[in-house]
């Protein structure tokens, strides 16, 4: 179960080791863990219903919980409730109105294999981003100033350099004539931009698909001509196989992870053999029917 002491007393465990390794808020870890235990309870109660999970930041107790709005006529038994069911539910949601929120507990349940892997996920996913979201803060009052790193790797000409919590790149024609730059070497480059990736595939998160693809095509980003062909797949694939509505498909989510890293050697002449290290990244785009936003006349 969820709520077992030794439960409680790990999660709290965890979230402060991973705060004291990655240099993060412990707030956002204990987030990311409602986040991913609320996703995977959808699993479980059904992806209907609007999952909510309250996890104490003193003795680590969790609360999960189903998200309802009081309605005057209740439409959907998943999504809202009536004041008077409100009521009825908890005496405190007397001074509830109507639009209000309202939280239906829920019992705990054991984690399957696949719930489990669903919020590690996710739980991996909230980490990452916050840790880049810091590197980034980190590096970004360093720009137009000197950096020393340690050459990586050297990639199609681009030199990859290690700067420690973080990697640069000197592009090819960025590159002194005739010198010569090999993994291992410490070097030192002047800082002309810093940048995250992420942003392109946020920006069009909530957007609908032909607003999307058009807004890529006037972005002079070589990864955008991937992103367009992975959105024209993710609509095909909606249209064939889930009978979704074209004219209704937005972009419910939009992220890159890190993938397998490829190695290979390069044979040379004297056993000079050099490693050729190609890591790779996967796309993944979620498209969603749009619905129709509710009115209500007083």
């Amino acid at each position: 179960m969820l709520n077992r002491r030794s439960d409680k007393l790990e999660l709290l465990r965890i979230d402060e080791a991973v705060a004291l390794e990655k240099s993060i808020d412990k707030e956002l870890i204990i987030s990311s863990m409602e986040s991913g235990i609320a996703k995977a309870a959808k699993s479980k109660f059904g992806s209907e219903n609007e999952i909510k999970v309250l996890i104490n930041r003193e003795n680590g107790d969790i609360g999960i919980f189903r998200k309802l709005i009081i309605v005057e006529k209740p439409e959907n038994t998943n999504l809202e409730i009536s004041l008077d069911q409100a009521i009825d539910l908890n005496k405190e949601n007397q001074e509830k109105n109507i639009g209000d929120e309202v939280l239906q507990p829920l019992p705990s349940f054991d984690f399957g294999r696949i719930a489990a892997q669903t919020a590690k996920q996710v739980i991996s996913s909230n980490v990452r981003e916050a840790e880049r979201e810091r590197q980034f803060n980190d590096f970004i009052d360093k720009k137009d100033t000197i950096l020393s790193g340690i050459v990586k790797r050297l990639e199609f000409g681009n030199v990859i350099a290690d700067l420690g919590r973080t990697e640069a790149i000197i592009q090819k024609n960025e590159l002194i004539p005739r010198e010569n730059i090999k993994a291992g070497d410490r070097i030192k480059a002047y800082c002309l931009d810093v940048r995250k990736i992420n942003p392109i595939l946020k920006a069009i998160v909530g957007k609908k698909v032909d607003v999307a693809i058009r807004d890529l095509q006037f972005s002079e980003k070589r990864i955008t001509k991937d992103i367009r062909k992975t959105i024209s797949s993710a609509v095909a694939n909606a249209e064939n196989n889930f009978q979704y509505d074209i004219d209704k498909l937005i972009v419910k989510e939009a992220y890159c992870g890190k993938k397998i890293t490829m190695k290979r050697f390069r044979p040379r002449a004297k056993g000079r053999a050099s490693p050729i290290i190609k890591p790779y990244s996967n796309l993944t785009i979620i498209l969603t029917e749009k619905q129709k936003e509710k009115v209500e006349k007083r």
